[in-house]
């Protein structure tokens, strides 16, 4: 087991599947102790973690409920002492439609995960990393920030975007105590969220645009993965990146570059 983390704590949102789960076990390979947070009981990535022999603590929070988190993050800390990585990835893509169509509860709620969450779990876990330094990882997206021309999506690229004026201005902010705070921008990656994606009338808003060798252009048209995603939040995380704070990374084969 590489030992790039031996010994630090890192605490991961949205770790039950996706990228949030590859970056979970990734770290725990390279040594770290881990804690999931997860709105439901992130069982598959402790069994994938503790197969392994990896040391991992599951911590059943919902983000956008303050004192859950604070829960967790105190039981996280209570167990084993620190945190030194945390890693923003919880969140949802929403509802994708025409604005005239959108409720103002469906835009609410996007906003209460996305950006309402990312806030309270750096809220709880910052007094901790501000103790040895540490670094912050968010999880935004090439939608909002790269890239336009998903129409419907505009609630979600809201979101995407003020996670990046987040992570700018903390990255500032939480500099004299040598805290760290990058973002990475996903484009379009592997994973289960476009399954719970509730997409509605997006053919009145689409634009005819098509792409015949795909819209991915360094994977000959297809998505990337999660560990290729994962890769990235380890080295923003790591010793490796300790002069980086501040910066968006985006991990996308070209893909906004194309559709922006």
């Amino acid at each position: 087991m590489d030992a790039q983390f031996h010994d630090q704590v890192v605490l991961v949102t949205g770790g039950g599947s996706g990228i949030g789960q590859a970056a979970a076990i990734q770290f725990a390979r390279q040594g770290a102790r881990v804690g999931i947070l997860n709105r439901s009981w992130p069982e598959e990535t402790v069994k994938k973690i503790e197969a392994e022999d990896g040391l991992v603590m599951p911590l059943q929070a919902d983000v956008t409920k303050p004192q859950q988190v604070q829960v967790a993050v105190d039981c996280l800390v209570e167990k084993w002492g620190r945190i030194d990585v945390l890693f923003c990835n919880a969140g949802v893509n929403g509802t994708w439609a025409p604005l005239e169509e959108l409720s103002t509860e469906e835009w609410h709620k996007t906003f209460s995960i996305n950006v309402h969450g990312t806030f309270e779990c750096i809220k709880s876990a910052i007094p901790h990393l501000k103790k040895r330094g540490g670094a912050i990882v968010v999880n935004s997206s090439v939608n909002g920030t790269r890239m336009f021309s998903n129409t419907g999506a505009t609630a979600y690229s809201a979101t995407k975007a003020a996670l990046i004026a987040i992570t700018k201005m903390l990255a500032l902010e939480f500099a004299e105590q040598k805290v760290r705070v990058n973002a990475v921008c996903p484009g379009w990656i592997e994973t289960e969220i476009d399954d719970n994606t509730n997409k509605r009338n997006l053919d009145q808003v689409e634009e005819p645009v098509e792409f015949p060798e795909g819209k991915v252009p360094l994977t000959d048209g297809g998505p990337g993965t999660s560990d290729q995603v994962a890769d990235v939040v380890l080295f923003l995380s790591s010793k490796a990146a300790s002069h980086v704070t501040g910066s968006v990374i985006y991990v996308d084969g070209a893909q906004s570059l194309l559709q922006g």
